[in-house]
């Protein structure tokens, strides 16, 4: 999981405060799609609200570890759960930009 500053986290936080969630988690938890789909938007956005469902949470598992897995599996840092809810945050990479850049011209 990458790093983030308590200001950043702030700052994160104010910006999608009024926000709805973007990706919901279901029954099938983290899948190769979801993980897709939050890279895809990290790298628009740089952050990404979330949503667990209930059906998530059948199987033992908690908001927290499921959050905890996706910012893990994103390399992006979990600025925080709230409920079912939770925010990931990532700059974005400058190795990719460059490649997207190169294949518009």
């Amino acid at each position: 999981m990458s790093k983030i500053t308590t200001r950043m986290k702030r700052h994160v936080r104010h910006v999608l405060k009024d926000e709805n969630p973007t990706i919901w988690v279901g029954k099938d938890n983290i899948t190769p799609q979801l993980i897709g789909e939050i890279e895809k938007q990290l790298q628009k956005n740089k952050m990404v609200k979330v949503r667990v469902l209930p059906a998530a949470l059948l199987d033992e598992n908690t908001a927290q570890a499921i959050a905890a897995n996706a910012a893990e599996q994103t390399d992006s840092a979990l600025v925080e759960v709230r409920g079912h809810v939770f925010i990931l945050f990532r700059k974005r990479k400058a190795v990719e930009s460059e490649e997207i850049q190169r294949e518009k011209k």
